[in-house]
């Protein structure tokens, strides 16, 4: 395979459509930062409502065929595409890294979490099957059997540019849909490889297009006809904004909004081990997940033991550019995230919360202009705060302390999103009670990162998630397709005579 355009340092990614690379015409383009320097790599072009038609038109004019080629060989194209994705993993979590910043452990991290979709996805032929009853009525049979809708579209976020896309577009091509990705604009490159890999397993041009832009190019995508669903991950605004516009035009959608998510510690749990889920939780990835720990529930007493902790270890985080081994976090995605979150931390402060460990004015050595901030920890945050309203999406945790078990769970279900959350205890009715009770779609029990395997189903509650059906798993196949039921009968077992009753069982 020839090195992509998308290793290379300069120059303009543009779009991939009908099975190649192809250069903008919009003359909009931004600029891809490597938030470790600071510097501009690259430029990546933002594409206008015309090349968004070509793309859907593309993925139109190979939707029959490839819908009606066999599950088992769409499966062996995503067989093929898995392979790949195995051998180059490690090139396409350094291309993550040098984009997002992330480090490179959490960007491997990344890949093998999307490459398990892919894997989940090879089975389709099974995930396809529908239900057949014999002799439903007296020489009347019926079954049912999944399709695919048709060109379906995905628009993904930032802080994850292939896990995310990867809970979209193998499980719909899989199904026999065709695929247009609207990647981020932040770190596009990721989204133009995994398409030269589709290419390289066999997938037919066009049932795959990847268009790079920004709003003008999301609006374009939901507003054509030949849409049928739209997938989206992001902030709950944008969700809510991508679920009202696709139900305006018709389609169907699946939108993945926001987070604020809480880890409750219990007095009877393991302090050592609650500290160690809250910092990787809290702080990997320099918070920039959806389900990052940004709340820690301290229960009882539980704060006087492990403050002092968490600050020793807050204090302490190997902070540089995601490619340095020792790393524990890298920078944020960009200047402007990094002055929004560095400005919620002057909030807090202003609201009167205790600033616990200050992470702003972080500076690393050789990486001067990187868009770096330390870890920022408050305690006696109260839920009357904005930092513990709103999700600020970097390095920030905020302690609020209650003084009983039915007091967290309430703090936790009062709040307006329910995406994530954990429970920290060595009691194993408290973890029932709290699993049952909590109004949250992903509950950990000591686990801080609650994520579903790709054979369950990722998605929360709330504000956290517009539309009906989770993001991958079998709640994913559903998404894609839509189910007939057909009944069939033979001219030998039908009667004479208009039957003017509703049919019944015979």
């Amino acid at each position: 395979m020839k090195t992509p355009i998308a290793y290379t340092e300069g120059g303009q990614l543009g779009h991939y459509i009908n099975g190649s690379r192809v250069a903008s015409a919009s003359g909009r383009a931004q600029d891809v930062f490597n938030p470790a320097t600071g510097a501009a790599a690259r430029s990546v072009a933002l594409g206008s409502a015309d090349e968004a038609g070509t793309a859907v038109a593309a993925a139109a004019a190979a939707f029959a065929a490839w819908a009606d080629t066999p599950p088992i060989r769409r499966a062996r194209v995503m067989q093929r595409f898995l392979q790949l994705m195995n051998q180059h993993r490690d090139t396409l979590a350094a291309m993550i890294t040098a984009e997002h910043g992330k480090v490179f452990s959490d960007a491997q991290g990344e890949v093998s979490r999307g490459i398990d979709i892919i894997e989940f996805a090879c089975g389709i032929p099974q995930l396809l099957k529908g239900d057949y009853t014999d002799q439903v009525s007296t020489g009347m049979d019926n079954w049912t059997l999944r399709q695919p809708l048709g060109v379906v579209v995905g628009i993904t976020p930032f802080n994850f540019p292939c896990m995310v896309p990867c809970w979209m577009f193998p499980i719909a091509l899989a199904a026999g849909n065709t695929f247009v990705l609207k990647p981020s604009e932040r770190d596009p490159s990721a989204s133009l490889f995994m398409a030269d890999l589709l290419t390289e397993a066999g997938l037919p041009a066009g049932v795959f297009n990847v268009v790079q832009g920004d709003k003008v190019v999301v609006d374009a995508l939901i507003a054509h006809p030949e849409v049928k669903a739209v997938s989206f991950v992001g902030s709950t605004p944008i969700a809510q904004y991508i679920s009202e516009r696709s139900a305006h035009f018709g389609k169907r959608v699946q939108a993945l909004g926001g987070a604020k998510n809480h880890l409750v510690v219990m007095p009877d749990a393991d302090i050592e081990q609650a500290v160690d889920a809250l910092i990787g939780a809290g702080y990997g990835s320099a918070g920039e997940r959806c389900m990052a720990i940004s709340i820690a529930v301290l229960v009882g007493d539980v704060a006087d033991k492990i403050l002092p902790l968490l600050a020793e270890r807050v204090k302490a985080l190997v902070i540089g550019n995601g490619m340095n081994a020792e790393a524990e976090m890298g920078p944020i995605v960009t200047r402007q995230a990094l002055e929004r979150i560095e400005g919620y931390v002057g909030l807090g402060v202003a609201e009167g919360a205790t600033l616990v460990v200050d992470g702003r004015d972080c500076r690393v050595p050789g990486h001067e202009a990187g868009f770096f901030t330390g870890g920022t920890l408050f305690d006696n945050v109260t839920p009357a705060m904005r930092i513990y309203k709103e999700e600020i999406f970097g390095p920030v945790l905020g302690c609020v302390r209650v003084k009983d078990f039915a007091q967290a769970v309430q703090l936790v279900n009062d709040h307006e999103f329910g995406n994530g959350v954990a429970c920290y205890t060595s009691d194993g009715g408290v973890a029932r009670e709290f699993a049952r009770r909590i109004q949250v779609g992903m509950v950990g029990i000591n686990v801080p990162i609650p994520v579903p395997m790709a054979w369950h189903g990722f998605g929360g509650w709330k504000r956290s998630l517009f539309g009906d059906t989770h993001a991958y798993g079998e709640e994913g196949v559903r998404f894609y397709t839509k189910q007939k039921s057909v009944m069939q009968r033979w001219p030998d077992s039908i009667g004479k005579g208009a039957e003017f009753a509703m049919p019944t069982a015979k």
